[in-house]
This record gives structure tokens, C-alpha cells and sequence, in this order.
């Protein structure tokens, strides 16, 4: 029997969980899929999956955030991750990501996950910015980030792929869905 899943935070499709070691084999199936992997360092050996996965329980104990596991709220299906990461902490901004498994890719999911994570990470982390960044041949993200409201701002290396990725900034100010 399956555990039930509770959520923190919800949207019209999604359900936002927090990652266990009980989880590994959704990490495995998401950063184990070099589908999902592949604009982010990847493919990932098992190991470095678990470790992944280990940087995201600590960082949930750390700094009371992570790139938090998404389910359909209909059946509970694990669709990936999205959340934050301390970006710059003395600032107060924090870096948004999402991985989706390929299943899921298509469907508006990661845009919808990440106005929630907007929100929640102005209304309730207390983010002043937040920073995100995709691999140079990923329109896909790209695609979402605009539709979420972040500006371009400029292009720096990532250690993991070794190539300048494009770079963009959403501070609170500048937050579509805060109230006027």
C-alpha cells in the first residue's frame, strides 16, 4: 500500500511535497532519465541521483527550501520537481527550477508550478528576487520563464554542462501575479 501524499501547497492540477529517502525511486526516475537530465549536466549515475537527492532533503533542513516534488493531484502521479535554492541569501534571492518528467512535458505543468513557487517565494519565503537560468538550447524553458515574468539579464557559466546560460531576474516589484 502507497503512502498518502501531503501537500503544503496546491494549484488547480498540482500537489507540492517534500522529498524523503523513501523517495528515491521517483529521484531515480526523474534525474535517472537522461531526457530529463540532459540540459543539466547529465545523464547522472545512480549515486549521483541518491546525492541528489540527499542536497535536497538538506537543503529543505537548511534553508527551508528545495526543489520540491510535484504529483497530479488527480492520482497522485509523480510529474518532478520545482522549487528554490539559495541563491544569493544575504540578498534574500533565491534560484527557481523545475524538472519535469517527459510524460508531463507539453501540458502547461512547469508554468503552473512555477507561479505557485513565485508566489510562494514573495508571499510566504520572503524572497526579494528571484533568479533562474536554462541551458542555451532549452526554448522550452526559456518559453516558461518569460510566460512567468523574468527578464533576461545575462548570460554565466554553468560548472555542470561547462557552457553560458542565458540568465534572467524576477524581483518582487516586477511579480505579474502581486496585487497592484
Amino acid at each position: 500500500m502507497t503512502r498518502a501524499r501531503e501537500y503544503f501547497l496546491t494549484t488547480a492540477r498540482l500537489g507540492f511535497s517534500l522529498w524523503s529517502m523513501d523517495d528515491l525511486p521517483l529521484a531515480h526516475a526523474l534525474w535517472g532519465d537522461p531526457r530529463v537530465t540532459r540540459f543539466i549536466g547529465g545523464p547522472f549515475s545512480p549515486a549521483q541521483v541518491e546525492e541528489r537527492l540527499r542536497q535536497e532533503i538538506a537543503s529543505m533542513g537548511a534553508h527551508s527550501v528545495q526543489y520540491w516534488p510535484l504529483f497530479l493531484l488527480a492520482g497522485d502521479e509523480h510529474v518532478g520537481c520545482c522549487g528554490l535554492r539559495p541563491h544569493r541569501p544575504h540578498d534574500r534571492v533565491y534560484e527557481l527550477g523545475f524538472h519535469l518528467r517527459p510524460a508531463h512535458w507539453g501540458r502547461g505543468l512547469a508554468v503552473e508550478a512555477g507561479r505557485a513557487i513565485v508566489t510562494f517565494a514573495f508571499q510566504t519565503v520572503g524572497a526579494t528576487g528571484l533568479f533562474a537560468g536554462h541551458h542555451p538550447a532549452n526554448a522550452a524553458s526559456r518559453r516558461v520563464l518569460e510566460k512567468l515574468g523574468f527578464r533576461f539579464t545575462h548570460a554565466e557559466l554553468y560548472a555542470p554542462t561547462g557552457l553560458r546560460h542565458p540568465s534572467y531576474l524576477l524581483t518582487r516589484a516586477e511579480d505579474p501575479s502581486r496585487p497592484s
